[in-house]
């Protein structure tokens, strides 16, 4: 079928009168998604949808599992770099059967998508041309949508800000304004930060977005930019393990920005997980706190995002303050400090990679790479000489610490 006529010059009321009628004249069901993938129309009557379609519509997005097989099939990429319709094939896994797919694009930048669903007949070429020129005509439509959008998101950043800063404590008043700008709320919630290498650009924000909005481990609620720091305040999906849930999160993110944006060295932390609004000034702080043991403490805390998890290294800084003071002095270590520089020997390494490894004789010496034999004399001479007693768990914590705290003096 040939249109000699611009079929889209008719002014629609709204997307899904628009996505009705691309699915009269295509003759298949379609749907509109913007940017990242959230469903913002989609044609009505359709005899038949696959799996994909349904789930779409149920929760007004694409579910993560479909999005994460487009990429590793390479049609995200190709949409996000072309205007011509791209056929993707069935992916039964995900319940998703053939389809068409074209961009909507404004000036250089996808602004979101057009699928048509492949049913009783396969798109011909004629149809592809008219596929293309319905994301033409969409794009004023859902730049409309856009701009909306954007408006409330000023109002929404600087009550996030005000949250963060503690202008805003009363959890009543927090509720309201939750409320009045149909915030979702969440009977757990954290606060989450992404710290990136350099400072956050236009582009990065729209990949980050991008992942945040595709998601479907956790809820976002609020997000701000504070130049290096992406910052958002998030939900669990279920209450049972939200440590476990958000340490899994700062993972994902982290490899879809790398794997998908080649955007990598990015540190995150998230804050204590709390119940009342009142506390979103205090995760934030732990966040930060976090961030800045990570720094200082690259190796130890490599593997911690969450403030409960810092453990000791919750203290730090006020034991840094007190040991630059003069105030805490621990002659054992100094004792095993001058013995190693004296005799050239590593017995203050050795006790710190003991403690490491929860005082585990068989893990310790294969990370020092010495004999179990060794490790029982160097343990039995730490003893002697820093007169420590090694079945004490206070004693050994006390220089466990100790070490740390120099470690980092020696650092900086």
């Amino acid at each position: 079928m040939v249109y000699n006529n611009d079929p889209f010059k008719a002014n629609f009321d709204s997307l899904e009168e628009f996505a009705d009628h691309i699915s009269e004249l295509l003759q298949c069901p379609i749907t509109i998604e913007d940017a990242n993938h959230r469903l913002i129309a989609y044609s009505a009557h359709d005899d038949y949808t696959d799996p994909a379609r349904t789930a779409t519509i149920i929760s007004r997005r694409v579910p993560e599992k479909v999005i994460n097989s487009l990429w590793k099939q390479g049609v995200i990429q190709t949409l996000l770099s072309s205007k011509e319709p791209v056929r993707v094939e069935t992916i039964s896994d995900v319940g998703l059967g053939n389809r068409v797919a074209v961009s909507i694009w404004k000036n250089n930048e996808v602004i979101g998508f057009i699928w048509a669903l492949e049913t009783d007949r396969i798109l011909s070429k004629d149809d592809m041309e008219l596929l293309k020129q319905a994301a033409k005509a969409a794009k004023n439509k859902v730049l409309q949508l856009y701009m909306r959008k954007n408006k409330k998101e000023e109002r929404v950043q600087e009550f996030f800000w005000k949250l963060l800063t503690g202008h805003i404590t009363a959890n009543e008043e927090i509720k309201e304004n939750f409320a009045m700008m149909q915030i979702p709320t969440a009977p757990l919630f954290s606060v989450l930060i992404f710290r990136f290498a350099n400072e956050i650009t236009k582009e990065m924000e729209k990949q980050i977005s991008y992942i945040l909005q595709t998601t479907q481990q956790i809820q976002v609620l609020l997000h701000t930019i504070d130049r290096h720091d992406f910052i958002l305040l998030a939900a669990p999906k279920s209450t049972a393990q939200p440590i476990h849930e958000f340490n899994k999160f700062m993972i994902s993110f982290a490899t879809k920005m790398n794997e998908r944006f080649h955007v990598n060295s990015i540190k995150s932390s998230f804050g204590g997980v709390y119940e009342t609004y009142e506390h979103i000034e205090k995760s934030y702080k732990e966040a930060l706190a976090v961030l800045a043991m990570k720094e200082k403490f690259p190796t130890e805390t490599a593997a911690i995002y969450s403030y409960q998890q810092l453990g000791i290294y919750q203290f730090f800084d006020l034991l840094l303050e007190k040991k630059q003071q003069g105030e805490l002095i621990n002659s054992s270590l100094r004792k095993l400090q001058a013995y190693d520089e004296k005799h050239h020997t590593n017995l203050v390494e050795t006790f710190e990679v003991f403690f490491d490894h929860d005082s585990n004789v068989n893990e310790t010496a294969k990370s020092l790479n010495i004999h179990t034999n060794t490790l029982s004399y160097r343990l039995k001479r730490i003893a002697e000489i820093g007169e420590i007693d090694l079945t004490d768990i206070n004693q050994k914590l006390k220089l466990y610490i100790d070490i740390k705290l120099s470690k980092y003096e020696a650092l900086h």
